[in-house]
């Protein structure tokens, strides 16, 4: 649900212009406690009093309209977007605790940011090109998922001409049509559900579609189905590495429909980003680290055979074709002096492995 409302709680408007002020990603608003700002990764409260219970009831409803507000009473949790005449489009979720209305504001940013001012790997752009097929991105919460798929539906969006329709929960950055069409629908506001949605997504003559998160067993054949048809299909996933991104959509599905999934990932499957931010080494920033899975003929038979743990050691022989496994990007980092040891070895899938490669 997108709107800008005027009646804004005065201490929350000031929050949020102090918040773009500051640089900061996330802005939370929780009872008892200051104000909370996450900059560079790390939280820093705000020189002031715990919020009274009261007040983080006034600020949550004051984003809120009537239907906005039943829905959030009704199932006590909502995700909207809103536009701040200063800090731009926010993405406001909003939860309970113990009866209190609360909430975390994460700021989206006005552009779309370079390749290179993301860090991301140039085979990205590759992916993005492709005709058709599956491209995963993948990470925990707060790893630039979205900020990677709204970079790749930009490059598309720039250099081709098809229509692009994208399904968010909620819309965080809007596109505005260059080369391509781009439809833009959220979740509550332009369509019941992700899987509803996507189901009709087929019928509305894409090329491209994205969509914001991958839930369900549903969502995923869904997805899959329009891979195979000759769509090229963008969505990320909660999975915090490759290995685990195919495992999680596999082990969705039982029996038959098991090793349908498993045929049609073989299929279809183009590539997979897993990424995640790390603190440079001043701490005045973070970085990407990711490991990228770009899917070969060996792979594709890997997949295929469901021996999705010999995926590790085919990324390991397949930097020609532009694979990284997420312990080398570390190591990488690291040796460049944009990351201290620590944090490397503390992100690193394999530590022993990576400390007998420092000491060799």
């Amino acid at each position: 649900m997108t709107f800008s409302r005027p009646g804004i709680h005065p201490h929350l408007d000031r929050l949020l212009v102090l918040a773009h002020e500051m640089g900061a990603s996330d802005l939370h608003v929780v009872a008892g406690v200051p104000p909370a700002f996450r900059v560079n990764g790390e939280i820093i409260l705000a020189d002031e009093d715990g919020l009274p219970a009261d007040e983080s009831n006034e600020m949550a409803a004051s984003l809120l309209g009537e239907l906005q507000q039943e829905k959030f009473e009704r199932d006590w949790e909502l995700c909207i977007s809103i536009r701040h005449e200063t800090a731009g489009r926010i993405r406001a979720t909003f939860y309970k605790r113990n009866g209190v209305s609360e909430l975390s504001c994460r700021f989206c940013g006005s552009r779309i940011a370079t390749r290179e001012e993301l860090g991301l790997p140039a085979r990205i752009d590759e992916l993005a090109r492709k005709p058709n097929g599956l491209v995963l991105i993948t990470g925990p919460t707060g790893a630039g998922k979205t900020t990677t798929l709204n970079y790749m539906v930009d490059l598309i969006n720039s250099e081709r001409r098809c229509k692009i329709l994208t399904i968010e929960d909620p819309i965080e950055f809007v596109h505005e049509n260059r080369r391509a069409i781009v439809v833009q629908q959220e979740v509550l506001t332009d369509v019941r559900s992700f899987n509803r949605a996507l189901y009709h997504a087929l019928r509305q003559d894409p090329d491209v579609i994205c969509v914001g998160e991958m839930r369900d067993h549903e969502a995923i054949q869904t997805a899959l189905t329009a891979a195979e048809t000759g769509h090229l299909v963008l969505a990320t996933l909660h999975a915090p590495s490759v290995g685990h991104a195919l495992e999680r959509i596999v082990g969705t599905f039982e029996g038959n429909a098991q090793r349908q999934v498993i045929l049609q990932l073989s299929s279809s499957l183009q590539g997979i980003i897993s990424q995640e931010l790390v603190p440079s080494l001043d701490r005045a920033r973070r970085l990407l680290a990711y490991e990228l899975l770009m899917v070969s003929g060996a792979v594709r038979a890997i997949i295929r055979d469901n021996q999705l743990h010999q995926l590790q050691n085919a990324m390991q022989l397949g930097n020609r074709d532009g694979m990284v496994l997420m312990d080398n990007c570390l190591h990488d980092l690291y040796a460049k002096c944009l990351i201290s040891y620590d944090t490397a070895v503390s992100r690193a899938r394999n530590t022993d492995r990576f400390k007998a490669r420092e000491n060799d």
